[in-house]
């Protein structure tokens, strides 16, 4: 009996430790990223995870239109500034928040939300600051989603999202 009860707690704390590994195996598919870019002598930082395609449709799939997306995975994608911008026409004041894309097969609209901190899937659309059309194009197929920053002068530049064969982009400019 004894040697069962042993083996009985072997197998629960084996159980439990392979179970933590597959998790933090499975935040690995889809690793912390950064976007940064100097605006007027100021940074503005995107923080985001960066899911892969791994063979799956993501467009109109696991990124289905119509929906409001988390704009990557895991906790929520945030935009840092240290510099009031103007994103593609809304103003956004220095400060941080949250960034959601409602995707369609025609147009992409960039949310931007006073809401910060949160899971990326626990969207408040009464937090919403502004939301704005981004320009969709296609691109060479992205495996790993993708945020970066175009520049185009000290005080403006592209934010640019890519993944699979979609590229979608947002003027930004310092004020």
């Amino acid at each position: 009996m004894r040697f069962s009860r042993h083996h009985a707690v072997f197998g629960a704390v084996a159980a439990t430790i392979m179970t933590a590994c597959a998790l933090g195996q499975g935040n690995m598919q889809s690793p912390p990223g950064t976007a940064e870019v100097t605006l007027n002598g100021k940074q503005v930082t995107i923080t985001y995870h960066r899911p892969s395609v791994r063979g799956r449709k993501i467009m109109g799939g696991l990124v289905p239109y119509g929906q409001v997306w988390r704009t990557g995975a895991n906790e929520a994608t945030t935009l840092k500034s240290g510099v009031d911008l103007d994103i593609g026409g809304a103003n956004v004041p220095a400060g941080t928040y949250t960034l959601y894309t409602l995707p369609s097969e025609e147009t992409w609209k960039l949310i931007i939300n006073k809401q910060t901190g949160q899971w990326g899937t626990e969207y408040n659309e009464s937090q919403d600051l502004a939301r704005v059309n981004m320009q969709k194009q296609k691109c060479p197929p992205v495996e790993q989603f993708t945020i970066s920053w175009k520049k185009n002068a000290a005080s403006s530049a592209d934010l640019v999202l890519e993944w699979e064969t979609t590229r979608l982009s947002v003027p930004v400019h310092a004020k």
